[in-house]
């Protein structure tokens, strides 16, 4: 890079860069900027050309403006006159403004590329070097169009120059990840993969960034560059540390490039050529040996260089697989590392143990670290560091060392962090039912299981073990005896209580022999849980107890006078008031032989996997399962359990439900029990209904809130268009339009003006649930697709579109859904919803499928209205006046005077005034009957203040309602939206 003159300095833009740095407030620095913006935009308008030199120094000023976080809107062509000079000081700033300011759709474009022409062909490397880094740094559709091919020839031509060939790769790097679609190699893809045999280790460096990204695109059109890479990583690994001195970092040659290698390497099978394999096994045996050896120097950096690249060949030799004496020794090179004082190196070491683990050839070198995994799990500060020696105490589990794997991690949970609970007993579930040779331990087990860490036991788990337990005689009656032991506990958890209540219905006669759990004695143990328990529970231990006057006629008049208690026939919930009066009705009438084959025994479930493996390998995402349960005799055996027409059947097809939310249907209230199966009544709950802090914390996790909607992924999260734009949205269910919305959309719309949650439509066949947040200008709302039917839906999709003004209004962007949902079952959809500025309209909701052979078109209005995204506003009585006088502008109020349609109740209207996202403000209005609100409306574009006051006439059954607002459109929308809730 040539050397700067003396007389480019930019004295000027010094004075000012100091004078904005003595700036007292900041106040006085806008005012500066704004000073100095005037005086540049007066240079370039006036009359008098501008040398180099002082465009230069304006553009630069601007540039350090706008990194200030101020706006700039002139100067770009200054910026690209500064293209032309032949002096590079003012090229640089010209490249440099450009890469930061100009938006890819800039009219400027045309000529930018035609200036970046000219230095690419000037054959002067300083400036094809900056054209090549400005390329890569807009690495825009255009200029991928421009330039992709002519980067390629430049990089592989002889007289371009070592620096040039880095800049050049770098930046076809750039565009293949921008464009792949653009950048085809065709001809040059021989003499890229030669470029590894470049003298310039830097050429090399950068080259091989590129040959790796298009090889694992490309794996077949690459494969030459195997043999090269094995050969120059051979020439690395066998030199001295003074052989490569320029590229040597604290005593470790070349650490980056032999990284690269190795990782490239990893983007395909073994060498099938013999030599070149013996001498990449060579390469590794050195890398080992060398890791080995006393460190060369003391510092961290040091032995940081070495560590990576030998992980990065343990990973190689993890990836092939197939040298048992390397997979051996990688292990045991890990196994050193356990105990290392690094967290990071025993971090990594347990990761790279998992997956070494899962080979045939080094599993059993694996399980000697045994002890020391388990004491890293008992005694490492670091939560992600017990994790990983989970996983890896998981991985290496068989059935020698299964009891005592599945011991310690139970010891384990009842200290373990409660981030990684929940998987922790997945875990020991599946290992548990897995390894299971004595079913009393397995039982044992689960129960242990739940007493440790209910709270985190999934249904999907106490479900497997009813299951296995239904399909093995030998374990009932042992079952029967384990779980009513466990239930005498004085403190018992609820899912205990929900095996207890099954388990007991259905085998409670093979313990009942014995006068210490005599048939009365396991109801009363029963009962005496029933009103510590959730509803769910109440309904599994109603189906018990009827069960029991099957297996007990004994008990048949205390259950009966159990189930005419008020507070079971006349309980406010329907499922359970529905249940006792159907099962007191049920015993009353029906005759002995009647009752038993409406009672009897479930049957074996059928053979199916483990719905509990489902659930981990959802959870850990795919691939990261590495025990799989086995095929034969022991999966007939152990694995049966199927879907049936009972609610665990229903249960245990929903594995792979992500949150609590996913079950606000109500598809799982009913218990697994053989009764009376749940009606249609049970779906027409509203359990979205505001009852309580669980109803309002079930949703939406706070952590991925925001950046689920900043970073939606692009295979599945497309952006809705409108209807015109029919190219980009989702298959329908057949070819016919979408549906006009239903009559009553608006209606059902308004019902969600102030509630966040509920059953938004419903019918014979289909019930849509919705729960949604708001925060700020973004929203994210889960849609719950219920089929009431006992016939799947086939060919279901469905299609958010924003009609008319509202595409610029709205940005929605929603995740496909399943397009077959099962009978009696659920789906969920996640839609967010970004607020670019104020809308009138909702966006449409259409649902396409098939039932019975016939189409099923809905459409909908989405409960999507301005309020949804207010911030409230707390100011006192002054404040609110002052601002109210403020908006005295006709067109900023709105004033609505109507009859009330509801009661005039006072928690009543608090309750929908705070729905609607305000504050409510007390003590501000005179008049104590009145109601006073405020809040800001915030959307991408701009903030809009929003003052509310609601005058009730208790006499007159009226209201007057005034919204004035800085924005008259969100004034009357408001207005209208309110005025229906009362």
């Amino acid at each position: 890079m040539p050397a700067v003159s003396k007389g480019d300095g930019m004295r000027g833009l010094a004075v000012f860069i100091s004078d904005i740095r003595n700036c007292k407030s900041k106040e006085a620095e806008i005012k500066r900027i704004n000073k100095e913006l005037a005086n540049i935009r007066s240079k370039f308008k006036g009359d008098k050309a501008l040398d180099g030199y002082s465009k230069k120094k304006y553009v630069c000023k601007l540039l350090f403006i706008f990194l200030l976080g101020h706006d700039i809107d002139f100067g770009h062509m200054e910026a690209v006159n500064l293209l032309s000079s032949n002096k590079y000081t003012e090229k640089q700033i010209g490249y440099l403004f450009i890469s930061v300011l100009v938006n890819s759709n800039s009219e400027l474009i045309r000529l930018i590329n035609n200036a970046i022409k000219n230095d690419l062909s000037s054959r002067n490397p300083t400036f094809m070097c900056l054209a090549l880094h400005c390329i890569a740094n807009v690495g825009s559709r255009e200029m991928a169009e421009a330039f992709a091919g002519e980067i390629p020839r430049i990089l592989v031509a002889g007289d371009t120059m070592d620096s040039v060939k880095q800049s050049a790769a770098l930046c076809l790097l750039r565009l293949y990840k921008a464009s792949p679609d653009l950048v085809l190699m065709g001809e040059w893809t021989s003499r890229v993969v030669h470029l590894l045999n470049d003298q310039h280790m830097g050429v090399v460096t950068a080259a091989i960034s590129l040959i790796t990204c298009l090889s694992s695109k490309n794996p077949d059109e690459f494969k030459t560059c195997v043999s090269l890479a094995v050969s120059r990583l051979s020439r690395i690994v066998s030199s001295a540390s003074t052989d490569l001195q320029d590229y040597t970092y604290y005593f470790v040659p070349a650490p980056w490039l032999s990284c690269k290698l190795l990782r490239l390497l990893q983007c395909y099978p073994p060498p099938e050529d013999g030599a070149v394999k013996g001498r990449l096994v060579e390469c590794l045996e050195t890398i080992l040996n060398k890791a080995q050896e006393p460190p060369k120097s003391k510092k961290v950096q040091h032995s940081n260089a070495k560590n990576a690249i030998l992980f990065e060949a343990i990973s190689l030799i993890i990836h092939y697989d197939s040298e048992p004496n390397l997979l051996v020794r990688a292990c045991n090179q890990l196994g050193q590392f356990l105990q290392h004082r690094e967290t990071n190196l025993r971090y990594l070491a347990l990761e790279s143990m998992c997956t070494l683990a899962s080979s045939e050839f080094s599993h059993e070198a694996v399980k000697t670290h045994i002890e020391t995994v388990i004491n890293a799990l008992k005694t490492e500060r670091d939560v992600s560091v017990r994790q990983r020696a989970a996983d890896l105490l998981y991985a290496m589990c068989d059935r020698s060392n299964a009891k005592q794997i599945v011991a310690e991690m139970l010891s384990y949970l009842e200290t373990a962090d409660y981030s990684i609970r929940e998987e922790m007993v997945l875990k020991v579930a599946i290992l548990a039912e897995k390894y299971a040779v004595d079913y009393s331990w397995y039982v044992d087990t689960i129960l242990n299981l739940i007493r440790i860490a209910g709270d985190y036991v999934s249904e999907e788990v106490w479900y497997r073990v009813i299951q296995i337990v239904i399909n093995r005689d030998d374990v009932q009656g042992y079952a029967a005896k384990t779980v009513f032991e466990a239930l005498q506990a004085p403190a018992c958890h609820e899912n205990m209580v929900k095996v207890g209540g099954y388990i007991l219905g259905e085998f409670g006669n093979l313990i009942a022999g014995d006068p210490r759990s005599s048939p009365l004695v396991q109801f009363n143990l029963l009962h005496s849980k029933f009103h510590l328990c959730s509803v769910p529970t109440r309904a599994l231990l109603l189906s018990a107890y009827i069960k029991f006057i099957n297996l007990f006629p004994e008990t048949k008049a205390t259950i009966q006078e159990v189930l005419r208690s008020d507070s079971q026939i006349r309980n406010s919930d329907v499922e359970l008031q529905q249940r006792a009066v159907e099962y007191l009705k049920l015993s009353s009438i029906a005759s002995t032989d009647v009752l038993a084959t409406v009672l009897e025994e479930m049957p074996p479930f059928p053979e199916r996997e483990s719905s509990i493996l489902a659930k981990l390998k959802k959870k850990k995402g795919p691939g990261a399962v590495s025990v799989e349960l086995e095929d034969g005799k022991e999966r007939g055996e152990l694995n049966g359990g199927g879907d049936r027409g009972g609610d665990a059947a229903i249960a245990a097809s929903n594995a792979s439900t992500p949150s609590p939310s996913a079950d606000l249907l109500g598809l799982r209230s009913a218990a697994p029990v053989s009764g009376a199966a749940p009606s249609a009544g049970s779906l027409l709950v509203d359990v979205f209904s505001e009852a309580g802090p669980a109803a309002a914390s079930a949703g939406v996790n706070d952590d991925g809130f925001l950046s689920a909607l900043h970073a939606p992924e692009a295979s599945d999260s497309p952006l809705v268009e409108g209807p015109g734009d029919s190219d980009s949205a989702p298959t329908s269910a057949a070819s016919e339009d979408p549906a006009p919305p239903l009559p009553e959309s608006d209606e059902l719309l308004n019902k969600f003006v102030c509630k966040n949650n509920g059953v938004l439509f419903e019918n014979q066949l289909l019930q849509i649930g919705i729960k949604s947040e708001y925060r700020q200008n973004l929203g994210r709302m889960y849609l719950f697709y219920g089929n009431k039917t006992s016939v799947q839906f086939v060919s279901f999709s469905t299609t958010v579109s924003c009609p008319g003004e509202l595409q610029s209004q709205l940005n929605v962007q929603t995740k496909t859904v399943e397009p077959l949902v099962e009978g009696g079952a659920q789906v969920q959809q996640v839609i967010n919803i970004e607020c670019l500025t104020d809308f009138v309209d909702a966006p449409l909701l259409n649902i396409k499928f098939r039932y019975g052979g016939a189409l099923q078109n809905i459409s909908l209005k989405l409960p999507v209205t301005i309020n949804k995204f207010f911030q409230p506003t707390e100011m006192a009585a002054a404040d609110f006046f002052q601002r109210w006088k403020q908006l005295s502008q006709p067109q900023q109020e709105a004033q609505k005077i109507f009859k009330a349609s509801h009661g005039m109740d006072t928690e009543v209207l608090k309750a929908k005034l705070l729905g609607l996202g305000t504050a409510l403000l007390e003590n501000v209005d005179p008049n104590p009957e009145n109601y006073v609100c405020a809040g800001v409306i915030q959307t991408k574009a701009q903030q809009v203040g929003c003052l509310l006051r609601l005058e009730p006439n208790a006499q007159a059954q009226m209201y007057r309602l005034t919204l004035r607002s800085s924005k008259d459109t969100v004034s009357q929308r408001v207005c209208d939206l309110l005025a229906e809730q009362f």
